[in-house]
């Protein structure tokens, strides 16, 4: 990837050039209505209205990895990483254990990769794991500086090393298609710091730096100094713009305040949009949301007041974007909270809040051509903090109980709540 090709993703096109633009119209009477542009080297995929599915999609769990109480090797401590195979061998990288757990497609415990160490095989908190194409398992390492690399059955390991960063976050790691691994750091200068990914060729090479998408537009941001204090809090519900490495090995990119997505492509960009109305935010969720925020500043700076714009009625499309294994392109939508009663709330501490205001998960999810596919509603024990793995129409992904204990479930996509209409097209 160049830096010809960021440009290009990241160039807004709003017109038709003095080059041909064409346009055309599928209007049939069943899935999606679609408009097809092509402006110059960008082919825009609108849809109107309809779905491919034509109906709401749900999860439902085959295979699940965790218990309460049992053998070692189903209690997780903390899981922060999870990846997947072709064999759908599932691979569970445990935090606070600092080891990775494979497990077989029916969830049987096979092995255990890696320790706490500072050797060949050992990590220094590491943080997050990726599959390669052939089936090599990576994990970054920035306590050891590296990316540990297990290949599948064999015990070997290799060590890709890397001299800048240190950047210790759980942001994924990511692999493309062609072998490559994505590695996200940060730079220092004397004016602050820039974000880069290394990229690793299949052999452990660095092939490349390339700087992650950026625009214009800066967040706001509330700001707090007194003394040597300083602090700051983005307004909520502000549009961003969001990210992520796509298997083709090119950036997936879009700003919240539309619902357009954009992907670089060999010959130009797909733009991805879709016909929708941003989700309202009503008064009694904006000033929980502003009291939140001003708990947190005073917390900081006692008689700090709001000195920025005020919080919009309106929130962003999607809060995330990400790719599946196949290509899909999954959207993590915003979409109506509603208030439900904190259990933990501490009338003592300014900060804790007698409610909370959640929002249930929803996805769209389109084909690597922009094809939409529909609508997926995950079920409620479902968390998205760990980045869920997408594979056709399976979904494995971390759920959490009311007892708080993490497992990894295996889940596949049916349309319409029948469990026995798998989603076409996996």
């Amino acid at each position: 990837m160049t830096g010809r090709d960021l440009m290009r993703l990241l160039s807004a096109v709003t017109t038709c050039a003095l080059a041909a633009c064409g346009t055309d119209t599928d209007s049939s009477a069943s899935g999606p209505d679609v408009v097809t542009e092509t402006i110059g080297d960008t082919t825009i995929v609108r849809t109107l209205s309809g779905s491919v599915w034509e109906a709401e999609a749900t999860l439902v769990p085959e295979v699940s990895i965790g218990e309460l109480d049992g053998p070692e090797e189903l209690l997780f401590g903390g899981i922060w990483s999870i990846a997947v195979d072709d064999d759908h061998n599932v691979f569970v990288f445990d935090g606070q254990a600092q080891h990775v757990r494979v497990f077989d497609s029916a969830g049987m415990y096979v092995e255990t990769l890696g320790r706490p160490g500072e050797g060949p095989g050992e990590f220094s908190r590491a943080e997050a794991i990726a599959m390669l194409p052939d089936g090599r398992l990576v994990v970054r390492d920035p306590g050891n500086q590296r990316l540990e690399v297990f290949a599948p059955g064999t015990g070997e390991t290799e060590q890709w090393g890397y001299s800048v960063g240190g950047l210790h976050s759980s942001s994924p790691l990511y692999t493309d298609a062609h072998g490559r691994t994505f590695l996200r750091t940060r730079d220092y200068a004397r004016d602050g710091f820039a974000m880069h990914l290394i990229v690793f060729g299949p052999d452990g090479t660095q092939i490349d730096t390339l700087p992650v998408p950026s625009g214009t537009y800066e967040p706001p941001l509330l700001e707090a100094r007194q003394g040597g204090i300083s602090a700051s809090y983005p307004v909520p519900f502000s549009p961003e713009l969001l990210w992520t490495v796509h298997p083709s090995g090119r950036f997936l990119t879009g700003f919240s305040s539309d619902y357009r997505i954009n992907l670089a492509r060999d010959d130009g960009v797909l733009r991805v949009e879709r016909a929708a109305d941003p989700v309202p935010v009503p008064e009694d969720e904006r000033a929980h949301e502003r009291a939140g925020v001003v708990a947190y500043m005073r917390g900081m700076v006692p008689d700090w007041s709001w000195n920025g714009p005020p919080i919009p009625e309106h929130k962003p499309f999607f809060h995330e974007l990400l790719a599946g294994r196949d290509g899909r392109i999954w959207v993590r939508l915003a979409t109506e909270a509603h208030p439900v009663e904190n259990e933990d709330h501490d009338p003592e501490d300014p900060s804790s809040m007698p409610v909370d205001w959640r929002e249930p998960l929803r996805y769209d999810v389109f084909e690597p051509d922009g094809t939409y596919l529909g609508i997926v509603a995950p079920p409620d024990d479902f968390s998205p903090w760990v980045e869920p793995v997408f594979d056709g129409d399976h979904v494995w992904a971390v759920t959490r109980d009311e007892l708080g204990i993490q497992r990894v479930a295996r889940f596949r996509i049916v349309v319409g709540g029948s469990h026995a209409s798998a989603a076409p097209g996996g």
